[in-house]
């Protein structure tokens, strides 16, 4: 059974203001890890430290002496000491190297955190439409033993890329620590998308190794993987093996189809078998910016951008998060709502270096096990609330997407669950609307934090976070991170942060998660001009639109600011889109303008693509449909345009690059100056008009 809400518990006619409300403090503030920390950092310093604000001021203050107990008070283990934190005079490009002179190995820390777990304890808890499975620390590590041994068979070297096709389960868990515990470099697509999109990125990074899933399993039925793969497969020279996980029991896992250039097709129980029975595990001491993972990010002309994150910047900021921001600890139970592409799916699994039990899911967050039939799933609203009271979920991470779309289906999970272990519910990918906060502490326990965050697989991490010593108010982020010095500045490069006035996202300090590089021979350039163009001053300008509340210290998102389209948490370019019209339409459609549309009262992004007809060709329902078949079988459904419409003309730089930015903000009724050059300025008026029209 549902139990609905009436509306007016949370739409505001209580008197308080949706904005501005607070919702929540933490009933035990001096009880917490973060609290602990500061007050370690008083007696230890001789400082006098009030709140979180104090805190927050030192820590960007004094970077080396912050990051450097961080180190300590998180158990980095490591077996070289470091020599220096970080140069604090140094730029933020080229990038100044953290922790000099340290050996460590990432895979290391998350199967052997400094907080001692019991190895017959739960580290996995892994959940499908039908099924669960639960791994304890013993088993992972020897799962990932056996894993070492196929890839040290096969000649898998350090800085060798490895890459999956593969959904949220144990054995795409296994493969990165593996990967990474050899030295290897992990990279990862979601297996549904399309053949297209996962060339554009893989081949730039040449894999030599592939894992993959057999099959996908979703909304109660499988999905064919293995035809994707044979295409995938055949295009990658590089590859050695592929290697297919038996992910859908159900489903044959037929090799003969998938032709390896270097190498051959493997399933996974021969895969593991290849070479003799290590003894141990193996970790590979490496230094402390030696990649791990490669994401991708998209700008507005050209393939997907190959994001290169180090080792160390990684792993302390995911520990600096989970253990002071979130407070978990051995006994939490971590759970985030993701695929393995986004960058969520990496902070969730360095929760395993806090000690965190990580409950994994993939499928459908409505379809539940059937109550007369285990081995099925049946339609559920409640599917994920039902999970957390199954397996005693303490922080439940998700997208405002889904939290939205549970407001909407006006829905109670605390009237009919208990949801008693619940301490934190997690929302990223789309800025969280006010409505939704105050639904939240009416749907479910009013106890826990409501962390709206930000940040980005640009830092694989967040700028924006939750915070025990801070009240949460409706439609705002609670905290700026430790450590990390962001702000709001106007076009000009004047800091606004204290007007409260709407700016661009910019950092302008280093951190230890910058990218260590961007791959491939233009990567330096790609690097600089991605982050680091914006302004005269060498300032990280993170793409987003930003305020900061004066009387608060919270933040409000507003969007992108750049050309980079983030539907539901889905961050991909407007390339990305313009290729597939390049390839399927360019007899019919001369030129196009995608563009995300987001307005501070939405809940979401919304794409939309303008299109310029080619002379005599007309813009009709039929090409729209087709236009979305293509776009959804040659990138992901996710990536479908919300919005397809004629224009007459695509505004244009003096040089001929397409405006998206001006476009954007028109769009998006920001009053936000850009220095962009149109040549064919004039054109901007029928977008003026078009903005009314569908306001």
């Amino acid at each position: 059974m549902t139990i609905s809400l009436k509306k007016d518990i949370y739409n505001g006619t209580n008197g308080i203001s949706k904005e501005s409300a607070r919702l929540w403090v933490h009933p035990s503030p001096q009880s917490t890890p973060m609290w602990t920390f500061l007050n370690n950092m008083n007696k230890k310093y001789n400082l006098q430290l009030r709140n979180y604000e104090d805190l927050h001021s030192w820590s960007i203050n004094n970077a080396a002496t912050f990051w450097g107990e961080v180190w300590h008070s998180t158990g980095i283990k490591a077996s070289k000491p470091y020599q220096q934190v970080v140069n604090e005079s140094a730029p933020m490009f080229p990038r100044p190297s953290f922790f000099e002179g340290a050996k460590l190995n990432f895979a290391e820390n998350l199967l052997f955190p400094a907080q001692e777990v019991d190895p017959a304890s739960p580290a996995i808890i892994a959940a499908t439409e039908t099924t669960r499975e639960t791994v304890t620390w013993a088993d992972l590590r020897e799962q990932v033993k056996q894993c070492q041994a196929g890839m040290i068979a096969l000649g898998l070297k350090d800085g060798d890329r490895v890459a999956g096709y593969v959904a949220n389960h144990t054995n795409a868990l296994v493969a990165m620590l593996a990967a990474t515990s050899l030295g290897g470099i992990w990279t990862a697509v979601s297996p549904d998308t399309g053949v297209h999109a996962v060339l554009e990125r893989l081949r730039q990074i040449e894999p030599v190794l592939l894992f993959t899933d057999n099959a996908a399993f979703y909304n109660g039925r499988s999905h064919p993987v293995l035809p994707k793969v044979s295409e995938i497969a055949s295009a990658l020279t590089t590859l050695e093996a592929v290697i297919v996980f038996p992910t859908v029991s159900s489903v044959d896992t037929d090799l003969s189809s998938i032709e390896v250039p270097s190498g051959k097709a493997y399933d996974y129980a021969s895969f593991i078998k290849l070479g003799n029975p290590l003894e141990t595990l193996t970790f590979k001491q490496l230094r402390p910016d030696h990649p791990v993972y490669i994401l991708y990010s998209s700008g507005t002309t050209g393939a997907p951008k190959c994001i290169v994150h180090g080792s160390i910047g990684t792993l302390i900021q995911h520990k600096k998060e989970h253990m002071f921001h979130c407070s978990i600890l051995p006994g939490s139970r971590l759970f985030y709502f993701t695929t393995c592409t986004w960058m969520m799916w990496h902070w969730l699994v360095s929760g395993l270096a806090s000690g965190a039990t990580l409950v994994l899911y993939d499928g459908s967050p409505f379809r539940y096990l059937s109550p007369t039939d285990p081995s099925t799933s049946v339609p559920d609203d409640l599917a994920m609330p039902r999970l957390i009271d199954e397996v005693g979920i303490t922080h439940f991470g998700t997208s405002a997407k889904y939290l939205s779309v549970l407001e909407q289906k006006n829905l109670s999970p605390r009237s009919v669950l208990s949801l008693k272990t619940l301490q934190a519910i997690y929302s990223t990918g789309s800025p969280l609307a006010p409505s939704t906060f105050h639904y939240v502490y009416s749907a479910f326990p009013s106890t826990v934090n409501l962390g709206s965050i930000t940040g980005g697989t640009d830092i694989i991490s967040l700028f924006g976070a939750p915070s025990p010593l801070t009240p949460v108010h409706a439609g705002e982020i609670q905290v700026r991170g430790l450590g990390m010095a962001i702000a709001a500045w106007d076009y000009t490069g004047a800091d606004i942060t204290a007007s409260g006035e709407a700016g661009d996202l910019v950092c302008t300090r280093p951190f230890p998660c910058q990218p260590v590089s961007f791959w491939g021979a233009e990567g330096e350039k790609k690097y600089r001009s991605s982050y680091f163009d914006k302004f005269d001053t060498c300032v990280w300008h993170h793409g987003d639109f930003v305020r900061f509340n004066p009387a608060t210290g919270g933040l409000v998102m507003l969007g992108r600011s750049d050309g980079i389209l983030k539907p539901a948490g889905v961050r991909f370019g407007s390339a990305e889109i313009y290729n597939v019209l390049l390839e399927h339409f360019a007899d019919e459609v001369a030129d196009a303008l995608c563009i995300g549309r987001r307005r501070e009262q939405d809940t979401d992004e919304t794409v939309v693509l303008f299109l310029k007809m080619a002379e005599g060709k007309t813009f009709d329902v039929d090409l729209v449909e087709r236009i979305k078949a293509y776009v959804r079988k040659g990138l992901s459904a996710r990536h479908v345009p919300g919005v397809v419409d004629e224009c007459p003309e695509i505004p244009v730089t003096t040089n001929g690059k397409k405006v998206e930015g001006a476009v954007k903000q028109i769009l998006c009724g920001l009053n936000v100056k850009t220095s962009a050059s149109v040549a064919n300025a004039e054109c901007l008026d029928w977008y003026r008009n078009w903005a009314k029209m569908h306001a």
